[in-house]
């Protein structure tokens, strides 16, 4: 799961800053969670999910269909 959140950033040319902005944290919690030394809240998720316009089922490796059919396209900052 935690790759797949690196993965998700990166791939949209996102810093964990930027990231973090979006999610109302520090970096430095983000950051925790991109490591995987804390678990990811459920409302987390489902903001990342959303932001990347992905599924939650994505993110924690229950599935590898990355987009999500109703959205395509990562929202902006």
């Amino acid at each position: 799961m935690y790759k797949r959140l690196r993965e998700l950033r990166e791939d949209a040319n996102l810093t964990q800053t930027q990231i973090a902005t979006v999610l109302h944290c520090a970096q430095r919690t983000y950051s925790n969670y991109e490591r995987g030394d804390h678990d990811l809240p459920t409302e987390v998720l489902i903001m990342l999910a959303k932001f990347f316009c992905t599924t939650t089922d994505y993110i924690l490796g229950l599935n590898n269909e990355r987009s999500n059919k109703h959205s395509k396209t990562p929202r902006r900052l």
